[in-house]
């Protein structure tokens, strides 16, 4: 009951102040105090001022939530070890079959021509240059540089 009343007075002295705010033309301000005043006073009206008031008082809520914050600790604590130890059983297993499978042939897929080195995308039907064109590029670049 008492919960109710403050409320109460409290949404009465926002719709107040809101009032106030509005008459020197802030009215963007004015809204919002109001939007706000309203909250506790729908919260009377819906009952949840009451539930909670309920709530508040009761020695089996309270120990309600303690198993809840003690079960949230354990989550907590579970999770801090599983980073700590590097995740779970089933991802370390999984880990360690993966290196296994990498260490027979590390670099099997590889290409031998080198991790920089890619194969030319020049087509196959096309007229061939001759050698001394390509020592002609090469020659070229060479004078550029005064060598």
């Amino acid at each position: 009951m008492i919960a109710e009343t403050v409320c109460s007075a409290v949404a009465a002295a926002g719709l107040g102040i809101a009032a106030v705010t509005a008459y020197r033309k802030r009215y963007l301000s004015a809204t919002r105090i109001a939007a706000y005043a309203l909250v506790p006073l729908g919260l009377v009206m819906t009952g949840v001022v009451e539930w909670l008031a309920d709530t508040a008082f009761s020695p089996t809520a309270w120990a309600g939530f303690g198993v809840l914050g003690v079960a949230w600790v354990l989550f907590a604590s579970t999770r801090a070890v599983e980073r700590r130890r590097g995740g779970t059983r089933k991802e370390r297993k999984e880990a360690r079959a993966a290196e296994r499978r990498e260490a027979v042939a590390p670099a099997a897929s590889a290409p031998s021509l080198g991790e920089g080195a890619k194969p030319s995308k020049r087509p196959t039907t096309g007229p061939r240059a001759e050698p001394a064109d390509d020592f002609s590029d090469i020659e070229a670049i060479l004078k550029k540089h005064g060598i």
